[in-house]
């Protein structure tokens, strides 16, 4: 999953030891079965619908599967663009906004009754900041929302740090802010100027030391901060921190192959291409051996994920290929993957001093996807040619 991919500015999921419902949704969530999660939360929620938290988890997996579906959770590997705040705007089917936007609204509810009964239930407390939490990365993911979004992310974390005093041993409650901290820290500073903001000017080592400490020490948010921990050291550039993490995913939750990806751009990202490309390869393997998980990977992923290392490391007749075969089969592959996999074709040529091919390639990557990043990129390099800047 894009690891990377910190615009879930407070999204963190929380397990239930000992309920097989959950336990059985999360396996599949985080194995990127998305439908089969839902299934599970639904029963989960069928046998206990006033429990808040199982509406907050059928809510995070609605967002995942969307954001899975617009490929939102693919990583583009070693470019070092990583921006918190340039991200694709996620179109879901009215269908999808309602049933998020229901279970957000259910969940607020039961919260909501619960405090009214005991305003210090640490419990709705910490669900609450959840369900803010979520909803901060539906502002953000598909109104693109910053404003609204940061003011949702900034009450998770006033409930959590309130949760962190009424339960000062309980580690998973301190990821939220660790999370805050790290994000605010990292804001231009025209986005700390709003008055929610206030108090909170973010630190981003101790948003880094808060997430390490619940990825060491959590139990039930120990996964996501171990995911989380990894996506703060890539954007670091610490990606020698983030690798064992990643594997340690790999081997708990073998059927996500976009972590393999990750790892091939986390070997890339060390100057180790032959390891970038072994790992794309073994996920090749497993989709030929039918490995449980791999029969859904597209090819053009792979051929995608091989041509963007190939790219970086100047094998561009390699690239080329992979990258044509991508753009040949668009179809088959997300918006964000086959507008880039134009955008390639079109630098490769230029790279190769080919400007006139170039330019019928950015124009398909212009007519692809008119609103996407990659597209507004290519019609730049319609008029002045993509170079490589020197290192």
């Amino acid at each position: 999953m894009k690891l990377t991919r910190l615009a879930a500015l407070c999204l963190v999921t929380r397990l239930f030891a000992g309920n097989s419902l959950v336990d059985a949704g999360f396996d599949h969530f985080y194995n990127l079965e998305y439908d089969q999660a839902l299934a599970n939360f639904d029963q989960a929620i069928a046998k206990d619908p006033n429990d808040p938290d199982l509406h907050n988890h059928a809510a995070e997996t609605v967002v995942f599967s969307e954001m899975y579906r617009n490929g939102a959770l693919e990583s583009e590997l070693v470019t070092g663009n990583n921006s918190l705040l340039r991200r694709a705007k996620l179109n879901p089917t009215p269908a999808t906004q309602k049933r998020f936007l229901d279970e957000i609204q259910k969940a607020f509810d039961l919260e909501q009754a619960s405090l009214r009964r005991n305003s210090k239930d640490a419990g709705a407390l910490y669900a609450m900041g959840i369900t803010y939490g979520l909803r901060a990365n539906y502002y953000f993911l598909v109104q693109k929302d910053w404003v609204s979004a940061l003011h949702d992310s900034t009450s998770a974390r006033k409930l959590h740090n309130r949760v962190s005093e009424l339960e000062p041993q309980n580690v998973d409650a301190r990821l939220v802010q660790g999370l805050h901290d790290y994000v605010i820290g990292s804001l231009p500073a025209m986005y700390k100027m709003f008055g929610f903001l206030i108090g909170f000017h973010g630190d981003k080592e101790r948003g880094i030391r808060t997430v390490e400490q619940v990825a060491a020490h959590g139990s039930l948010n120990r996964v996501d901060a171990q995911v989380f921990l990894a996506a703060i050291y890539r954007r670091e550039h610490q990606t020698a921190k983030a690798l064992p993490l990643v594997e340690s995913l790999i081997a708990r939750f073998p059927r996500n192959y976009l972590l393999r990806f990750e790892q091939a751009g986390m070997y890339a990202a060390l100057g180790d291409g032959k390891k970038a490309i072994a790992s794309v390869q073994q996920v090749a393997q497993l989709k030929t051996q039918g490995a449980a998980g791999y029969a859904r990977v597209p090819w053009e992923s792979i051929y995608y994920q091989l041509g963007t290392i190939q790219f970086w490391y100047n094998d561009l007749d390699a690239a080329l290929a992979n990258m044509q075969k991508v753009a040949a089969h668009a179809d088959e592959v997300d918006l964000n993957t086959g507008v880039l996999a134009w955008m390639r074709v079109g630098q490769i040529y230029d790279l190769e001093q080919h400007h006139s091919l170039a330019i019928e390639a950015y124009k398909k990557a212009m007519a692809y996807a008119p609103e996407a990043e990659a597209a507004r990129e290519s019609r730049r390099y319609i008029s002045s040619p993509y170079h490589r800047e020197k290192s």
